[in-house]
């Protein structure tokens, strides 16, 4: 049996590139992304009634894992030293390579073009989406479900920002509505650095955030931002 997807959407988000997007989404909840719909499904008839909801679920396509799967994957959660079946993780590297994340639905738009505004998104730019559906809290809401691989969410590490890049950041807009300075501070207090990976002194890590060359260091208080630039 063979089976053809296509996608119906492609998003158009604040992370430039893999390094640096949130392992989960809703991490980050200052992260914002735009889901343009693609033809045939980018009429206003196909999210009539989608705006009453809070929370979508989108089903993508892990379209930069290069690659091919293996049975069995180090998740960065275990450190990269553990080996776990491939479907017991939420490795990218699968045998279908979809994706499912549920994001916080900000504002649908007709006009001009039909789109979703979402927040707290762990999808990378040009990502393409095979699906969308609406979150329905009674359903896929579990409240006893456990987890032994990831029982809770990751510590978070101190991150300063010195006072001119803060400004910096908090005089950045966009047609999202991005805090920039809060999705900063997100996204480095989760540490992006590969859990397998010393720390290097004085080395200057870099991610594309926002139009933005975001670039940091280790210190012993935790993380300081260096840098951000205007790409």
């Amino acid at each position: 049996m063979s089976m053809v997807v296509e996608p119906i959407a492609r998003v158009y988000s604040c992370f430039g590139e893999k390094f640096g997007v949130p392992r989960q989404p809703r991490l980050a909840d200052a992260s914002r992304a735009s889901i343009e719909l693609l033809p045939p499904v980018n009429v206003a008839d196909a999210v009539a009634g989608l705006e009453a909801n809070s929370h979508i679920w989108l089903v993508f396509q892990f379209h930069r894992a290069a690659g091919h799967w293996s049975p069995k994957v180090r998740p960065p959660r275990l450190g990269g030293n553990r080996k776990l079946g491939v479907l017991a993780t939420r490795s990218p590297f699968r045998p279908n390579n979809i994706g499912l994340s549920v994001v916080r639905l900000l504002e649908v738009r007709t006009s001009p073009k039909v789109e979703l505004i979402v927040a707290g998104v762990d999808l990378v730019d040009g990502t393409p989406v095979v699906d969308i559906k609406p979150y329905i809290p009674y359903a896929d809401a579990v409240d006893e479900a456990q987890s032994a691989f990831a029982d809770s969410a990751p510590a978070l590490t101190p991150v300063t920002i010195p006072e001119p890049i803060l400004a910096q950041a908090r005089a950045y807009r966009d047609g999202w509505g991005t805090d920039l300075a809060s999705l900063i501070a997100q996204v480095l207090a989760q540490d992006p650095r590969p859990a397998y990976q010393k720390l290097a002194p004085g080395r200057v890590y870099g991610m594309k955030l926002c139009n933005f060359n975001l670039c940091w260091r280790y210190t012993d208080q935790g993380i300081e931002v260096v840098s951000l630039t205007e790409l």
